[in-house]
This record gives C-alpha cells, sequence and structure tokens, in this order.
C-alpha cells in the first residue's frame, strides 16, 4: 500500500511542528463507500479517472469531487484515492454499478458494519423479513438491527425501556397508519425528536406487495373481525397463513414488487436511525 506524509501540526503554543501521518492510498473501486470530509456527502463510487470520482448516494443522488491527496474517508479514517484501470473513465469498464434489491448501488467486498444503538421495530415477522428481502444490504452496510414486535399494544412500554437518545434513535414501522386506527393512536404517543413512526395504509405487510407480483388481479377484501392473513389465504385457496407467507415473501425479488407507501416509509426509517 502507498502512503503519503503530511507535516505541520499547530502546537498548543501556536508554533507548527513537523509531524508526520501516513495517508494510505486506495483504490476508486466501483461500489467503494466514501465520505467528502468537507461536504459530508456519502457515497459509493461510480466512476473515476485521473482527474475526478464520481460518487452516489443511497437516494440515487451524484456528485463529483476532484482526486486530491488526503482528499476521502474511508471508514472514518483519510485516504487519498487513486483510479484504476478497472475502473477507468466514463462507466469504467463498460458495466454499471451493480444494484441492491433496494435500488442502492451494492458495496462489492465489504464487512457488515457493527451494529449501532439504533433500531427499527416492525410490527411482526413478516415484517421483518420483508423488509430484510428489500433493504437487508442497506442495512448491513449501515449496522442497524431490525426487530419484529409481534404487536403495538405494549409500544409506549417498549420504547420507554429502549430509552431512545441521540446516538440511540428508534424508527417504528407501522402497518395500518390511517387517521383514527388503534395504531395511529399508539403512534401519537410516541413520537419524539429521537423516535420516528412511519407507515402505510395497508391492513397488513403483505398488502404492500403489488397484486401482479403474486399472481393475482387485486387482494381480497376481508370483513372486519376476521384474521386479515387467514381470510386472504381462503379466499385464494392458498392453505394456511405459513403458506400464504412463502408465497408472497418468496416472489419479492426487489423494490420494484412493494407498493410507494412502504417503500417510502422504510426509507425514512433508515434516514433516521442512520444521522
Amino acid at each position: 500500500m502507498t502512503t503519503h506524509d503530511y507535516r505541520g501540526v499547530f502546537d498548543t503554543d501556536g508554533v507548527r511542528r513537523p509531524t508526520k501521518r501516513a495517508i494510505p492510498e486506495v483504490a476508486a473501486e466501483v461500489g467503494l463507500v466514501v465520505e467528502d470530509p468537507a461536504s459530508g456527502f456519502c457515497g459509493a463510487v461510480t466512476t473515476a479517472n485521473i482527474r475526478d470520482v464520481t460518487l452516489e448516494d443511497r437516494h440515487g443522488r451524484q456528485r463529483v469531487f476532484p482526486l486530491v491527496p488526503a482528499g476521502f474517508m474511508v471508514d472514518g479514517a483519510l485516504v487519498t484515492l487513486v483510479p484504476t484501470a478497472r475502473v477507468g473513465v466514463g462507466r469504467g469498464d463498460g458495466r454499471a454499478p451493480v444494484r441492491s434489491a433496494s435500488g442502492s448501488v451494492k458495496v462489492q467486498g465489504y464487512t457488515a458494519r457493527t451494529a449501532r444503538a439504533a433500531r427499527i421495530w416492525v410490527e411482526g415477522i413478516h415484517d421483518a423479513e420483508l423488509v430484510e428481502r428489500v433493504w437487508g444490504h442497506d442495512l448491513r452496510v449501515e449496522g442497524i438491527v431490525v426487530e419484529p414486535l409481534h404487536g403495538m399494544d405494549d409500544l409506549a412500554a417498549a420504547v420507554a425501556e429502549f430509552g431512545p437518545g441521540p446516538q440511540r434513535r428508534l424508527g417504528v414501522l407501522v402497518d395500518h397508519l390511517v387517521a383514527g386506527s388503534k395504531e395511529t393512536r399508539a403512534a401519537q404517543s410516541v413520537i419524539g425528536p429521537h423516535v420516528l413512526v412511519t407507515g402505510h395504509p395497508y391492513v397488513d405487510v403483505w398488502e404492500a406487495v403489488k397484486p401482479s407480483v403474486v399472481g393475482i388481479r387485486a387482494w381480497p377484501r376481508i370483513p372486519r373481525g376476521t384474521d386479515w392473513k387467514t381470510g386472504v389465504c381462503d379466499a385464494l385457496r392458498w392453505g394456511e397463513p405459513a403458506d400464504g407467507a412463502r408465497r408472497v415473501l418468496g416472489a419479492v425479488r426487489s423494490f420494484r414488487d412493494l407498493e410507494t407507501p412502504l417503500i417510502g416509509a422504510v426509507e425514512q426509517l433508515i434516514d433516521f436511525v442512520t444521522v
């Protein structure tokens, strides 16, 4: 690994003292996640040449930065990015950046980040499995753990026990977040500066999967008072809810298979807990 030496740090008396600090050179490989310390912009490398590098954040926003010595940070350490033959000019080797199931640039060869204190809570195991299926890559890169609540009845007590704070943010994904619902009332009781509750209007997270993805024209209407998953499986002759879960979750391949309200709700939570 090549390093550069940078000298000159002001001591406590205001006099510049010579010091030596090794700055490693890191190849600007497509998919490498780096941060521009001056602006705080963080994104994956999409292209690089001898003059500059293009970074793309998880929302698809791109910015171009000059390749200067000690100009970027990787995993919290200052580095000098250098172009490689594989990256080249324009789109590099001619291939578009690999995308994850959520649509973000897929980070190649990364080590999963140590889990943050922050958490994302979802209502049940199926919600957790669906979020993992689509956003699992992003969550591992960011070090975010998703945990099922198994219901909203004790949300206030669970939040109090968790103890949210500036370095311990909490995001909650709620089904059927509509005016007047019990889920909405529970959400309103816990929101605060370190707690964000988002959700979607569907009775169950299955309904946030586009009907065409599971081979139906529309989700059936289930009478009030009937367990929604049981009613759906009966109406569609899918067997037991466990059979339905395998069918629904197994059909989802990417964010394109989901309805927009769920996509927006999860993206908001990830942004909130990773601040």
